[in-house]
């Protein structure tokens, strides 16, 4: 007898597979290595955050070492252009990144000392105007002392347990301004030291670190993109620092100017004043014109007369910030105004008033490397299905309608 099990061949037992089992098994397989996806994405996100929210602590402990590095690393990016210029004309490195270190240095020291000298004046004869100021601002005075005493009697009349006795703290603070110095002045001659150091080495090493991180990416396309962000950091950087100096020098001659019309002294060192505190975008002009009519209540007996030199300073900020900025720096710099706001809280609460300085500078920096890199989509992934891995197993590629 026959076995037919014997003669057929190999192929002809392989038994038939349901098509309905086979695209269900297409399915789980789908689905599986999906929902592997959006947990491996979920834990990148959570480490995200987690990293996030170390960050600013860890920046803030590490002010030292981590301030002084950033502020290098800005002030030598903004120099990059005056270094590739010198360079293009022979100069070698070395000595382009020294020259453009000398000028650095020149121009901000010329800028301390115009502002320092008078200011140590100022607040020698602060106590002895004191008097003066007092007179000045009696009528605000009484209106805070009659609002002060309509609360210290509200709260006796409501207080039904006496008031706990006042506790005394006493802060140990340095006797003298001398004392100070003597504490704080070695450690910032480090930290501009080290500064100064890391803004030459940057600067002399720049041609080669930018040509070396070009060559090594494995492509062209990737050279190209490396190339494209490089040069778009240095330029919007460097753009962003001298337009917004410019715009701050000539604010600062133009309020010394009316400042001198009116007889205010030492008007260069207002003048720098207003030039330095207008880097810090909304905050900083406030803060100057609270300067100014301090000064201004101190030198003039008239109150009214005293705030003229704040009114001065206001009436050309209103006009540099509104017509003169706006059309030099132009709509590719334009921020989010929020954006800057959020930047100068984060950084001010990190660095104090330096990290507030920088905080506009280190914001293009992050803005034109992420556009270039491309910004994660945390929204889309947390109310989108799949945004941050591609379509779901269960969506139609784009253009087919479902049946």
């Amino acid at each position: 007898m026959n076995r037919p099990d014997a003669d057929t061949p190999v192929a002809a037992k392989a038994v038939a597979v349901d098509p309905l089992s086979l695209d269900e098994v297409l399915h789980e397989t789908a689905e599986t290595a999906h929902r592997r996806d959006r947990l491996l994405a979920a834990l990148t996100l959570i480490a995200g955050v987690g990293l996030a929210l170390a960050v600013p602590f860890a920046l803030r402990a590490g002010a030292e070492f981590f301030l002084p590095v950033t502020a290098a690393l800005v002030v030598a990016v903004a120099l990059v252009p005056v270094l590739e210029w010198l360079e293009r004309r022979r100069v070698p490195s070395g000595l382009a990144a020294l020259l453009c270190l000398v000028l650095f240095l020149s121009v901000a020291n010329i800028a301390i000392a115009s502002i320092i000298v008078p200011a140590a004046d100022w607040f020698a004869l602060l106590p002895e105007r004191i008097g003066r100021i007092r007179t000045n601002l009696q009528p605000v005075i009484e209106i805070y002392a009659n609002l002060e005493r309509f609360i210290d009697q509200t709260v006796t009349m409501l207080a039904r347990t006496p008031h706990a006795a006042a506790r005394t703290v006493t802060l140990e603070t340095p006797n003298s301004l001398l004392d100070l110095l003597t504490t704080s002045a070695p450690f910032a001659i480090i930290q501009m030291f080290f500064a100064i150091l890391v803004i030459y080495f940057f600067l002399s090493g720049w041609t080669k670190m930018r040509r070396r991180t070009i060559t090594s990416r494995g492509s062209f396309s990737s050279a190209m993109t490396t190339a494209r962000v490089i040069q778009e950091m240095v330029d919007a950087t460097s753009a962003y620092l001298g337009t917004i100096t410019i715009i701050n020098v000539t604010l600062g001659l133009l309020v010394s100017a009316g400042l001198w019309l009116v007889d205010m002294p030492t008007p260069l060192m207002w003048g720098g004043i207003v030039a330095i505190m207008n880097y810090i975008p909304y905050f900083g002009p406030i803060v100057a014109a609270l300067l100014l009519a301090l000064g201004g209540l101190m030198t003039f007996p008239d109150p009214w007369y005293a705030l003229v030199p704040a009114a001065i300073f206001v009436a050309v900020h209103l006009i540099e910030a509104n017509i003169i900025t706006p059309t030099l720096v132009g709509r590719r710099l334009t921020i989010n105004p929020l954006l800057i706001l959020v930047a100068l809280s984060f950084w001010g609460w990190v660095w104090g008033t330096t990290g507030a300085l920088l905080a506009v500078p280190l914001l293009i920096i992050l803005k034109t490397i992420l556009d270039a890199a491309g910004k994660p989509d945390i929204a889309g992934f947390l109310f989108e299905e799949g945004t941050l891995t591609g379509a779901a197993p269960d969506d139609p590629p784009a253009g087919q309608k479902v049946a």
